[in-house]
């Protein structure tokens, strides 16, 4: 008997994970999948020609649902997912990471008794003011399993008596170093960025999280780091759209390459050219890790602990002289990459193994 699965997702890179699980799911004939796009982050690019190329189904829902507090976007998320649910009575709800997505997903199939599967259990920031940190702590509470990337990650949810709970956690590595691995056997074909922008030995930097780029003050010792770092180092930045507009309200300048939004392919070849990585993203830590580069990261706090651990991290906030101090110590320092922690690069298959 075939089972149902009912994939959520609303932002860009959770289509790149999921797309790993759903080639997984194709190879089996004992899976069906229906997959419902929130709409969350809307995305121009995110057009016939992003899914074609990074060989991602089209989704058969789309519920287009942006732009909205999180209170009204996940309610409205809630009522779509539920309606959908009740129409196609999955076998499970499959959930990815820390979205709003995510969080409405889970619910919505919880409250009608369908089993949640979480992808990207067991992470955490430990900083409640984050709104990721409150969607994945009340999605792992609610799902019945919970596929671990790491064992940092199950270590995390046996402290907070998961041991306990009704549920299973599976340790299956991580779905984007199975995504890296994939699109890194094409991306130099279709990746464009270091034609237009034909730098060596620079560094890549993203920003975007908002306690950086909606408080001044931090942006600001950010910026002066980089422009410090700049005076020897090429840097690359791509650069949203709503962070432009607050650097050129602000009268901050930029000594460096701002460029505009790239899409994946465009990433793995950045990532796989740079010097060093400067960020304050999530999964651009491990991705940096996946091509064998040093990190610093621009936050308080990383999901990504065995990184800092292990040496492939450091962690600086938005302290200038930190930051600086950091860059230095990085870019100069020689780590040996041959550790295994994040699997196998077959999470999507171990994921739908359970899943059978």
């Amino acid at each position: 008997m075939t089972k149902k699965i009912l994939t959520v997702i609303g932002a860009r890179p959770q289509f790149v994970k999921a797309a790993v699980v759903s080639r997984a799911i194709k190879a089996n004939e004992g899976l069906k999948e229906i997959i419902v796009h929130t709409g969350q982050h809307f995305d121009k690019n995110m057009s016939d020609i992003f899914f074609s190329e990074m060989q991602i189904p089209t989704p058969n829902y789309n519920l287009n649902i942006n732009g909205l507090s999180h209170g009204a976007m996940t309610g409205q998320m809630l009522e779509g997912i539920e309606k959908i649910c009740l129409d196609e009575k999955p076998d499970y709800v499959l959930v990815y990471g820390d979205t709003n997505s995510t969080l409405a997903g889970a619910l919505a199939a919880k409250k009608i008794h369908i089993k949640v599967a979480h992808v990207e259990a067991g992470l955490r920031s430990f900083n409640m003011r984050m709104p990721e940190e409150v969607n994945r702590i009340l999605t792992d509470r609610i799902s019945d399993i919970l596929f671990c990337p790491t064992d940092t990650a199950i270590r995390n949810l046996k402290n907070e008596g998961y041991d306990n709970i009704d549920c299973k956690v599976v340790k299956t590595g991580d779905v984007m170093y199975d995504a890296a691995m994939f699109y890194a056997k094409t991306s130099v074909e279709k990746s464009t960025v270091l034609k237009k922008y034909p730098l060596k030995d620079f560094v890549l930097c993203t920003l975007h999280r908002a306690e950086n780029t909606d408080d001044l003050n931090n942006l600001k010792n950010i910026f002066l780091a980089l422009n410090k770092i700049a005076e020897t180092h090429p840097i690359i930045l791509p650069i949203h759209p709503r962070t432009r507009k607050i650097i050129e309200q602000n009268n901050l300048k930029a000594n460096f390459q701002l460029i505009d939004p790239v899409g994946y392919f465009d990433m793995i070849e950045l990532l796989k050219n740079c010097s060093l990585v400067m960020t304050d993203s999530g999964g651009l830590q491990k991705e940096a890790f996946f091509f064998q580069k040093n990190c610093v990261t621009l936050r308080d706090q990383t999901e990504w602990i065995e990184l800092v651990e292990n040496g492939f991290n450091m962690i600086t906030g938005a302290d200038e002289q930190k930051i600086l101090s950091a860059f230095d110590t990085m870019l100069h320092k020689q780590n040996n990459f041959n550790i295994n922690l994040y699997g196998n690069a077959d999470a999507g298959k171990q994921i739908v193994q359970e899943l059978l």
